[in-house]
């Protein structure tokens, strides 16, 4: 295993440290900028939650999409950010069809609200800008108008899920940098654990103090998905000093394909299934700690707190 590892190639471009430098900047100006106004300085901020994957073919949209649906069973106010901007595909599962797209937004044609859409079970999808190539790599301007957008979304919402794209490209680092947490997402397979090493270890060289969360799908039990857990924080801790929290796992269901072809949430469509099952239990996780009053508002502020135990 620690020869797997142990001379990972460097996979950081300068345009992801351009865009988490951008967002930052923005952090910083929300901290000094001028005083907020009485009512806005009330106004309840979001959880920001984002969903990566080190590659793709993980369930990382999956557990994206059926997670908003158990946190809106919850009671609370979902949004998710469908941010996979070179093959977004969130809306296809779930069967919803997205008149506008985030290159719309970001184009300047069209504003949050009339991009919003509601979806299956309750929560509601910002649609990504699925195959086209320009979008894939914002620049720093583009990065900015589109935090400055999903900000509006905060007084309507308890919990934003930002779904990434796979890998990580520039765009991938920015919204990781722009969320309180991330859940990075990996399965059992050696491809996946390897890239998911990856990810992590570039998110902790070019997003300072990013908040890591591991969750591995498509486990034969719970042991598997500890095991799964443990092999890769102990290399993470090893190489980089630092260990990502165990946000669970979930179980390998024959519910899970049959509900994608039926182009439904499985939360939805199989409701009592061991996935459904196992990320109800993550929401609950989550649950805890959504109606907690953050102590400063913000959306590219992290809030402590969101995947605690």
């Amino acid at each position: 295993m620690s020869t797997a590892y142990s001379t990972p190639s460097p996979i950081g471009t300068p345009g992801a440290l351009d865009q988490a430098a951008a967002l930052r900047g923005l952090v910083q100006r929300e901290r000094t900028g001028p005083p907020v106004p009485p009512r806005r300085a009330a106004a309840r901020s979001a959880r920001t939650l984002a969903v990566a994957s080190g590659k793709g073919g993980v369930g990382k949209t999956s557990m994206t999409v059926n997670l908003a649906v158990q946190l809106t069973r919850l009671g609370r106010r979902v949004v998710v950010l469908d941010a996979d901007l070179g093959t977004a595909n969130a809306d296809v599962v779930c069967n919803v069809r997205a008149q506008r797209t985030l290159a719309h937004l970001v184009a300047g044609r069209c504003t949050i609200d009339e991009l919003v859409i509601d979806a299956p079970g309750g929560f509601r999808l910002v649609p990504g800008a699925s195959g086209l190539a320009h979008m894939a790599n914002l620049d720093p301007a583009q990065i900015q108008r589109l935090t400055q957008a999903m900000s509006r979304l905060e007084a309507t919402a308890d919990v934003i899920l930002i779904d990434t794209a796979a890998g990580v490209g520039p765009g991938v680092l920015g919204f990781c940098a722009a969320a309180d947490r991330l859940l990075v997402v990996s399965t059992p397979e050696p491809t996946a654990i390897t890239d998911a090493y990856a990810l992590i270890k570039t998110i902790n060289t070019q997003v300072a103090d990013a908040d890591i969360h591991l969750l591995v799908n498509m486990v034969r039990d719970e042991a598997q998905g500890r095991a799964v857990y443990k092999r890769i924080s102990g290399v993470t801790k090893r190489f980089l000093g630092l260990s990502p929290s165990y946000a669970g796992c979930v179980a390998r269901d024959e519910g899970v394909p049959r509900a994608v072809c039926r182009r439904r949430p499985f939360a939805l469509d199989a409701p009592r299934s061991r996935a459904a099952t196992d990320l109800l239990g993550l929401a609950h996780r989550l649950d805890r700690h959504a109606a907690v009053e953050p102590a400063s508002g913000g959306l590219l502020r992290r809030l402590v707190g969101m995947l605690g135990a």
